[in-house]
């Protein structure tokens, strides 16, 4: 009872930034998840919300959404699926919260020293690639995503809804993948649908807060959710 009740609460904290800001679902909540779940059934959890999440979400942003850069992402993505998969396999997970810790501190760094990538077809494609790779593997897309179209100065309406559409796709061929070829646990689909509530609640609320929150504010809620996950995960690990 008391692992569903901080079940409950990362949930609707990590949706309610996925749905104002458009990132922050799997950054947050798959590093809190594994404080209760072992990593496995922490990654598919994480999937399955962030999934449901993307489909409640996708009718009301599909208008936004860049559609030629989001077929880029999904192309590039399927470079990445299979070596992401192979990674959840066999990878080592005594040194998985490390590995998250040290991504996501780089990424904050450089976030926070203004560095710049212009965009081109092909980075868009790389970007891709590395997301679908991080996907498969430890359930967390967005640090790629994140770091290019933060570097690039894209407006937050663009960003956010090419990302929900981006992850609605990237996430069901994931947990298709990880279902198929890793198996699952009964643990994983009841903490799912317990987590449903608080995901809507998250996703109603953050709505809300979008339309208040200017393009400033957006990218220092970015950098200080990234500094604190990343640091977390390596003081937990």
């Amino acid at each position: 009872m008391d692992n569903w009740m901080i079940l409950i609460f990362i949930v609707f904290f990590a949706s309610l930034l996925q749905s104002s800001t458009g990132f922050g679902f799997s950054i947050v909540g798959t590093p809190f998840l594994l404080l209760i779940y072992p990593p496995q059934s922490a990654i598919q959890i994480n999937i399955i919300l962030s999934l449901c999440l993307s489909i409640i979400m996708i009718y009301k942003i599909k208008n936004e959404v860049n559609y030629p850069l989001l077929k880029k992402l999904v192309l590039g993505s399927l470079i990445g699926i299979v070596p992401g998969l192979l990674m959840y396999l066999f990878l080592n997970m005594d040194i998985f919260k490390v590995i998250v810790g040290v991504l996501i501190i780089i990424l904050t760094i450089l976030l926070f020293a203004k560095v710049t990538i212009r965009q081109t077809d092909k980075r868009d494609f790389a970007a891709g690639t590395m997301s679908g790779l991080l996907t498969t593997s430890i359930g967390v897309p967005g640090p790629p995503l994140l770091l290019y179209f933060s570097s690039t100065s894209m407006d937050k309406m663009t960003l956010r809804s090419t990302t929900l559409a981006y992850y609605l796709f990237i996430y069901l061929v994931s947990l298709i993948m990880q279902v198929s070829f890793g198996g699952s646990y009964l643990e994983v689909w009841t903490s799912s649908l317990i987590a449903l509530i608080p995901l809507l609640a998250g996703i109603i609320l953050g709505q809300l807060l979008f339309k208040r929150i200017n393009q400033r504010v957006f990218r220092m809620i970015t950098y200080v959710i990234l500094l604190f996950t990343g640091l977390y995960m390596l003081v937990a690990s």
